[in-house]
């Protein structure tokens, strides 16, 4: 064999093994990253109408759902911590729903009630003073309109988006700003949706703004929920879950574990929501 030969060939295998050393690290690193680190690739977003909310589509997966006992902040009602698995996609809301999209669900006569803005404006603020029974209204519109099925997320379903693969408190990490979100009555009224920095999911304002309600009824505490990231329909539905905290709440609340509740009829300047989207 020719010199020439015998040394490009032992030049190729000098390179195939740091590719396969380089390629193991980086394998081993990446596995070693925390979910908080993970980049996840963009996601499809779309409007089904106008005046629709913008949807982003949200990818099947699993999560550990509520707070562990290490937790100094945990409450009683966000445990025992569980695994819920989210079997299929779906979509969410891009944004808290807004004055505009509401207001064109009254206009459109599918919304008996216009609710107020204490002066605040409406456009792209938040929708306030809507109860879970307005929603359901506007949920049902969306879907006469489409053709869709729009509802509201499941308990499960708004903490796996919030979260968006992290596991720390908040989805900015340990600790958030005012710098990250509207909350402890810094503004003293809700801001613009969209006016600080998304999820790794696409997803704004899931910390604070306004309280989003979600479809599950009231328990409280984990034992027995489902773990498929379905809603929970037993016990107290008089009363129905909120989520996300809001601009008049300490940081504490807008934890992404939070649970909060409330009569299905009620009105608050805190609270509003976020629409989601089976997907076929």
């Amino acid at each position: 064999m020719k010199p020439g030969v015998l040394m490009m060939k032992k030049s190729q295998i000098a390179v195939l093994v740091l590719i396969v050393v380089f390629a193991g690290a980086g394998f081993a690193f990446y596995k070693s990253m925390p979910l908080s680190l993970y980049k996840y690739p963009p996601f499809a977003e779309y409007k089904d109408c106008s005046e629709c909310p913008a949807i982003v589509e949200i990818p099947p997966g699993t999560f550990m759902m509520g707070s562990p006992d290490s937790d100094s902040e945990r409450n009683d009602d966000e445990g025992p911590v569980h695994r819920v698995t989210i079997p299929a996609s779906f979509a969410v809301g891009k944004y808290e729903v807004t004055f505009d999209e509401w207001d064109a669900c009254v206009s459109a006569g599918g919304c008996s009630h216009k609710p107020e803005d204490k002066g605040w404006g409406r456009g792209r603020l938040p929708v306030i003073y809507v109860s879970w029974g307005d929603a359901q209204e506007y949920v049902s519109w969306l879907s006469n309109k489409t053709g869709k099925t729009y509802r509201l997320l499941s308990e499960a379903e708004w903490e796996y988006v919030a979260r968006a693969g992290t596991t720390t408190p908040f989805h900015t990490g340990e600790q958030i700003s005012t710098s990250q979100a509207n909350f402890g009555k810094s503004r003293k009224r809700t801001v613009p949706v969209g006016s600080f920095g998304a999820n790794q999911f696409g997803l704004h304002d899931v910390h604070g703004n306004v309280y989003e309600w979600v479809q599950d009824c009231w328990n409280d505490n984990y034992k027995g929920a489902p773990v498929d990231g379905s809603v929970w329909t037993t016990v107290d539905c008089t009363s129905r879950v909120l989520r996300g905290g809001s601009w008049y709440i300490e940081p504490r609340i807008l934890r992404s574990a939070f649970r909060n509740r409330d009569r299905t009829v009620n009105r608050y300047s805190f609270v509003g929501f976020r629409v989601a989207r089976t997907l076929p």
